[in-house]
């Protein structure tokens, strides 16, 4: 795993009665580096993402984007340096049950921010056919899209016949036990964070950060998917920040029936949710929220 946090020298201004206080000091900060995705040594994206989880962030990125929907469509991956790949002989990580794989010679320095991944011929195939090249920013997951119809996907899951439901009490708890878990936000203050719950227990299942908040929804959709979860039937999808439309469209993809946001959900994402049957909770703080779509799943 990479460099989550750093350490930086600030000035430190602090006003008071008798004017500015300034001093020097060391202060910590959110690690925020490339990492290029690679299809069989083909460059897919760069999206800027905090280093660590590197493999569930690639494998959540695939899922919303159509290509896989298990871990059997994930053969294997490897961190390879700079530009090339690694050097001859170095062997793939297997992620499911096929068999190791070696790379071509390319002798280059590891910066663990090059993940080549090997996908079952099927999978390979779509990525072959899409129609873009992504370039994402922490800030923007669909950011590089060359067209509008490029955006939303058809999911391979219908969330709209999910059965769940949710108590406004459990749905009222999570963003606190999600604020719990973040570990390096406590160190930074700069870090979004994901996670995801039994709507009926309110068990963590998983909970991931990133400088993106799109990056820890896909760290977490690709825990599930390298673990065999898919669909994620029965489950919440809490989110630190706004609910986005892809975020919205993260959840569809990944058969999550609820996400629950503290912040505001944007005109598009209500509109998705809404289309999709997904349940949209925003402004989830204290005791009360706001449901944008299907609001017959919190049991009032």
């Amino acid at each position: 795993m990479g460099r989550v946090t750093t350490r930086t020298p600030v000035t430190r201004i602090a006003l008071g009665a008798e004017g500015a206080a300034v001093r020097r000091r060391a202060d910590t900060v959110a690690v925020e580096e490339p990492l290029e995705i690679r299809i069989a040594g083909e460059p897919l994206t760069v999206t800027m993402r905090t280093p660590g989880h590197d493999r569930e962030l690639a494998a959540g990125f695939l899922v919303s984007e159509g290509v896989i929907g298990s871990s059997d469509d994930v053969r294997a991956a490897i961190h390879c340096g700079g530009p090339g790949t690694a050097p001859a002989g170095t062997p793939l990580i297997a992620l499911g049950a096929a068999p190791i794989a070696t790379l071509a010679p390319a002798p280059t320095e590891n910066t663990y921010n090059v993940l080549d991944i090997a996908l079952a011929p099927g999978p390979a195939a779509a990525v072959a056919g899409l129609a873009r090249a992504f370039a994402t920013t922490s800030a923007c997951g669909v950011c590089g899209a060359a067209s509008i119809d490029t955006i939303e996907k058809r999911s391979r899951h219908d969330v709209s016949v999910d059965a769940v439901t949710v108590e406004p009490a459990l749905l009222a708890a999570l963003p606190d036990r999600l604020r719990a878990g973040q570990a390096a936000f406590d160190k930074t203050g700069g870090l979004h964070a994901a996670a995801l719950f039994d709507a009926e227990t309110g068990e963590l299942l998983v909970l991931r950060e990133d400088i993106g908040r799109h990056n820890a929804v896909d760290k977490v959709i690709g825990w599930a998917v390298l673990d065999d979860r898919l669909p994620l039937s029965g489950t919440v999808l809490q989110v630190s920040g706004r609910a986005s439309f892809e975020l919205v469209q993260k959840a569809v993809m990944a058969g999550i029936p609820i996400l629950s946001a503290v912040s505001a959900p944007s005109s598009l994402a209500v509109e998705l949710a809404t289309r999709s049957g997904l349940t949209l909770a925003g402004f989830v703080r204290g005791a009360s929220m706001n449901v944008y779509a299907r609001p017959d799943r919190v049991t009032v």
